[in-house]
């Protein structure tokens, strides 16, 4: 009798110990277009410890991937992407358990930061092998942008690929590709001849001190300011895939406003696979509301500019992305950059450098998107007319998005 007692309160132990939740995803596509890689993401708090998930549509597994934001080793969220057609809707099956080992799918994603490590002999000119995650330096630290080897974190997805500088500035660098690839792992933004000469890109835009694509900024009252003065700045990566990369830049102690109390600043970049667009997320460590902050993107020389007035602002322009005129040629990029209505206070004028918008964050966060194409790309866009064209509908989706509900 205690034997049988024993096995019972056995299988009740594992039972317990080995618990999974099975939920009903359902993604409804409003739009009158079909959509494809629809970032489904799933708050996992509701569900207790999940250690592994399986997702499938029809009894098919789907990709999926969890992540830990806040790096305590506990998964925060579940993301998937969708296939919809206009007005199509689709149920997923998620099973979350609380035992096993993550899934592992095909990469579609990829995020990568890399010390600087020239004195190797051994390593090709363009290629280093010092990785890390994560990153912090002093904010009195002399020169920061060269201590990584391509100056800050950089991600991509099959569509674009950007780094973001490891200064003051934190501006947004772009790599312009020709076909759907990843490229990063081996090019690491410097594309040598013989890769070149297989259908990779390269660094398709000079930013100077300019906004870059959407870097975020202060605001003096007349024009932004650079992240600085800082206690510290740090870069890291928090996912790598596979079919989205995270990464974050965190500024503490940032005297934003001469007048006002440092902050304390995260900026958090999302990139999905199958997107060319970019998700940045601004989060304070206390209410800012009172503060002003600006955004925008580079007036690519000569470029063609465009405003909807309601938050999306767009240039096309050619320029070449080195101040070495012998050794690159000029490339042609579209620009973008959506900002909500309820974050802007003003659109500024175009100046010599940038189409500005000044922000206000009402409250301790907000989130904009930045978006952008090369005329080198195969599978984009290749006029001003094109460009803006799409981005009209890019915007309806952004502010239509999927409907998700969970059973």
């Amino acid at each position: 009798m205690k034997r049988i007692q024993s096995l019972l309160m056995l299988a009740l132990l594992s039972t317990t110990l080995f618990a999974s939740r099975t939920i009903t995803v359902t993604v409804t596509n409003p739009s009158s277009t079909s959509r494809t890689d629809v970032p489904v993401v799933i708050a996992l708090t509701p569900y207790g410890e999940v250690c592994s998930a399986l997702v499938t549509l029809s009894g098919q597994e789907i990709p999926c991937q969890l992540d830990d934001l806040n790096q305590d080793e506990t998964f925060d969220e579940l993301c998937f992407l969708a296939n919809l057609d206009k007005k199509e809707t689709k149920r997923y099956t998620v099973e979350l358990m609380d035992q096993g080992e993550l899934r592992t799918y095909p990469a579609r994603v990829y995020a990568e930061m890399v010390l600087s490590n020239s004195k190797d002999k051994k390593l090709k000119k363009h290629q280093q092998n010092n990785y890390i995650e994560s990153l912090t330096a002093r904010g009195d630290a002399a020169y920061t942008y060269n201590i990584q080897h391509h100056h800050g974190v950089d991600f991509e997805s099959e569509l674009n690929g950007i780094r973001i500088y490891f200064d003051a500035r934190q501006t947004l660098d772009l790599y312009g590709k020709f076909n759907k690839q990843l490229e990063l792992k081996e090019t690491q933004f410097y594309t040598p001849a013989d890769l070149k000469e297989k259908g990779y890109g390269d660094d398709v835009l000079w930013v100077g001190q300019t906004f870059g694509l959407g870097a975020f900024r202060g605001w003096d009252g007349q024009k932004p300011t650079l992240v600085e003065p800082v206690r510290s700045r740090t870069q890291r990566v928090i996912s790598y895939g596979p079919l989205r990369a995270i990464v974050e830049v965190v500024d503490r102690g940032w005297k934003a406003d001469a007048t006002k109390a440092p902050v304390n600043m995260t900026l958090r970049y999302t990139q999905y696979a199958g997107h060319r667009d970019t998700d940045v997320d601004v989060m304070f460590n206390h209410n800012v509301s009172d503060y002003r902050f600006s955004t925008g993107i580079i007036n690519v020389k000569g470029s063609e500019e465009f405003s909807d007035k309601k938050g999306l602002r767009a240039c096309w322009g050619t320029d070449y992305p080195s101040t070495d005129t012998l050794n690159w040629k000029r490339e042609t990029v579209g620009l973008a950059v959506y900002v909500p209505q309820q974050n802007i206070v003003s659109e500024e004028p175009a100046n010599k450098d940038n189409y500005a918008y000044v922000l206000k964050v009402n409250g301790d966060r907000m989130a904009y998107k930045v978006t952008y194409t090369s005329a080198n790309e195969s599978f984009g866009y290749h006029s001003a007319k094109e460009w803006f064209n799409y981005l009209k509908q890019w915007k309806k989706e952004v502010e239509q998005p999927v409907k998700i509900t969970i059973q």
